[in-house]
């Protein structure tokens, strides 16, 4: 079987449709021309490279916290889809029902945009997603986990970080952010997205410094916690991408069609509960 023949679930990808769900007026970015990513381009993504399901995670870019675009695609879905929506801090156990009752099963966490502080009083927030079995996809860079690690150890939910911790590419596995990750593969609640390379290597395609931090991360969590995801359409990307490249890497790094199944399907499949 072709690599791109193999099922696969995609843990994490944007909708951008301003054409019928316009950006608010006050982003400060707006994703414009080949960051605009309609639903239906998306299916012939998911169509060529045999994704099945996907994780659509609302984008900070664009929408901010108006999470009608996700909504829209995961209602015409047709069940392939769930998301992660963004929302207030202050969002209500009411309001995290209905969203959940739409497709949604968790939120974005996204201190690289809002800073740690930001998230610092959300243990109350986190209580009601663990309650409702909901989970929190935390986007993190260079040493912003080491201060969020004691709300994540303290908290019962589930997390998935995003793009490989985003660690500095110079730093090495050792640095502080990174080994906080490591050390939370422990805690059996915590998994990975093995994604968003564009976003922390210091090299182009096909990112031949990431090497260390994948290895790490595959020895720390091992395939029942690491997933596989895309990051379509790549927002702010500093160079053009496509999937199926970046597909190649995993190829590379993953030569065992087994294995593979494993991050493409059946652990993304038992953590999204497809």
């Amino acid at each position: 079987m072709s690599l791109f023949d193999e099922p696969k679930i995609d843990s994490h990808c944007h909708v951008l449709d301003p054409a019928r769900f316009p950006y608010p007026a006050d982003m400060a970015y707006r994703p414009a021309g080949q960051e605009v990513a309609p639903l239906e381009q998306y299916l012939q993504v998911m169509d060529a490279y045999g994704i099945r399901h996907a994780l659509m995670v609302g984008p900070n870019s664009g929408y901010g916290l108006d999470n009608r675009c996700l909504l829209d695609a995961l209602a015409r879905g047709a069940g392939r889809f769930k998301g992660i929506a963004v929302v207030p801090p202050t969002i209500t156990r009411d309001e995290l029902i209905e969203l959940r009752a739409g497709g949604v099963i968790g939120l974005a966490f996204n201190a690289t945009l809002l800073g740690t502080e930001y998230y610092q009083g959300c243990g109350p927030l986190l209580r009601s997603l663990a309650d409702l079995g909901m989970l929190v996809s935390l986007q993190v860079e260079r040493d912003q986990l080491v201060e969020l690690r004691g709300l994540i150890e303290r908290s019962e939910v589930r997390v998935l970080i995003d793009h490989g911790g985003r660690p500095a590419p110079g730093a090495g596995v050792e640095q502080p952010g990174f080994r906080a990750l490591l050390e939370l593969a422990r805690t059996g609640r915590v998994a990975v997205k093995l994604s968003g390379f564009q976003k922390y290597s210091a090299l182009p395609p096909p990112y031949a410094d990431i090497g260390p931090f994948l290895a790490a991360l595959l020895e720390a969590y091992t395939l029942d916690a690491c997933l596989w995801a895309s990051d379509w359409p790549f927002l702010r990307a500093p160079q053009r991408l496509d999937v199926g490249p970046l597909l190649r890497i995993i190829e590379r790094l993953l030569p065992d069609p087994a294995a593979r199944r494993r991050l493409f399907w059946d652990t993304p499949q038992r953590w999204l509960g497809f």
